[in-house]
């Protein structure tokens, strides 16, 4: 009986949480964690999202309670990411690289944060977002579908201003999650993990360009009002 070749399915493991990766995936489906940009390009989108949370929207989560580490919650997660971002970074510095994606990841943010949404990491090239926490919505799949939407259309409009070709591929999940903790640090503390998160960049990674795909835990929430 032949053996099969695990490690050529999944490439390679994550080094922040170990599970295994297929060679395909840009995100990390254990963690949510890019494995495709640099630390340091990653590091200069984290440090740029944390200069973009508004203050209003950081007001609100701070006063919301907030959430013990460990507690469970009822979410929709959402995974962005531009698709073929490292063939056009490729010979880019991490500055020059977030010169050409910051604008990207500015008009990811913004579709989120005005469906009460929460970045809670980014990378170079996408985001990881969550809707019905730390803010609690009843309606957060219908929101993380707006927002979806409304990212897609303003990478359009980017694309059209700048005359340029970036596509989006978005995968969502609904379901439960274990929160990590909260605190002052709003980007780097506040995060989810489980098999909500597993399944939700499973949907970003099968993704077509330009297109949103979503499971059906997502599509029951949603479906009559998208």
């Amino acid at each position: 009986m032949k053996q099969r070749n695990l490690s050529s399915e999944f490439g390679r493991r994550c080094g922040h949480c170990g599970f295994a990766i297929r060679p395909s995936a840009n995100f990390c489906g254990g963690c949510g964690r890019s494995k495709t940009l640099s630390s340091a390009t990653d590091q200069n989108a984290l440090t740029f999202l944390q200069s973009k949370v508004p203050s209003q929207l950081a007001e609100r989560i701070l006063h919301s309670g907030g959430a013990m580490s460990g507690e469970r919650k009822h979410v929709t997660v959402l995974f962005a990411d531009v698709r073929g971002s490292t063939a056009l970074i490729d010979k880019l510095d991490p500055e020059e690289a977030l010169e050409i994606l910051g604008p990207v990841l500015q008009v990811l943010m913004d579709a989120t944060h005005q469906h009460d949404g929460f970045v809670n990491q980014a990378r170079g090239d996408g985001i990881m977002a969550l809707f019905g926490a730390p803010i609690a919505t009843e309606d957060h799949a219908v929101q993380a579908c707006r927002a979806a939407i409304a990212m897609r259309a303003g990478i359009d409009e980017l694309n059209r201003r700048r005359s340029g070709d970036i596509s989006l591929r978005i995968g969502m999940n609904s379901g439960d999650v274990v929160i990590h903790s909260i605190g002052s640090n709003l980007v780097m503390n506040y995060d989810a993990v489980g098999k909500t998160v597993h399944l939700a960049a499973r949907m970003e990674e099968l993704a077509a360009s330009d297109a949103i795909m979503l499971t059906a835990a997502a599509h029951k929430l949603a479906e009559g009002f998208i």
